[in-house]
């Protein structure tokens, strides 16, 4: 009997989830507001780092929303991929084994509802897959290059969205 390798499993590391709203105060409101309806954390405020003056964009300006879930993140991101129907399309996936995805309206979530107060608003997804061992590279003291074999490659993560969240790779684009 083969014996499997604890270490060589496939996890979520964390879930990003992600709303732009360029630079009008009302539009970070909604989507603070969506955020805190959807996750139980706080999320934050994304400002600019660059000065890009075709766009009206100066440094500190904040320009979106953010929340980081990293854990009991695979029962939102079910939701998540429920309201894409768990289609995918393979592009979806890069070379170090994460993948993102857009929900182009949140009342497509399960288990929220239309709020005229945030009228219509769609957020990015993006999601961080990670074996045991990978905090090696992350650690503050004495950090290491995680080797290439444990890396995850494009394939492994297709792999591991079919198998363990049920997504159909080569969906139908939304």
């Amino acid at each position: 009997m083969k014996k499997t390798n604890l270490m060589r499993g496939i996890r979520i590391g964390k879930i990003t989830l992600n709303i732009g709203t360029s630079k009008d105060d009302e539009k970070v409101k909604r989507g603070l507001k969506l955020l805190q309806k959807l996750t139980p954390l706080t999320p934050l405020k994304t400002f600019t780092k660059r000065r890009i003056p075709n766009w009206g964009l100066r440094p500190g300006l904040v320009v979106g929303c953010t929340v980081t879930i990293r854990r009991d993140a695979e029962p939102l991101l079910k939701r998540l991929l429920a309201a894409r129907e768990y289609a995918l399309p393979a592009r979806s996936f890069d070379q170090n084994g994460n993948f993102s995805f857009g929900v182009p309206e949140y009342i497509d979530v399960e288990g929220l509802e239309y709020d005229p107060e945030l009228k219509i608003m769609g957020m990015e997804v993006a999601v961080t897959l990670q074996r045991a061992g990978y905090r090696v590279k992350l650690r503050k003291i004495h950090p290491h290059a995680v080797g290439k074999l444990h890396r995850i490659s494009a394939e492994d993560a297709i792999a591991f969205a079919q198998e363990k969240l049920g997504v159909k790779i080569g969906g139908v684009e939304k």
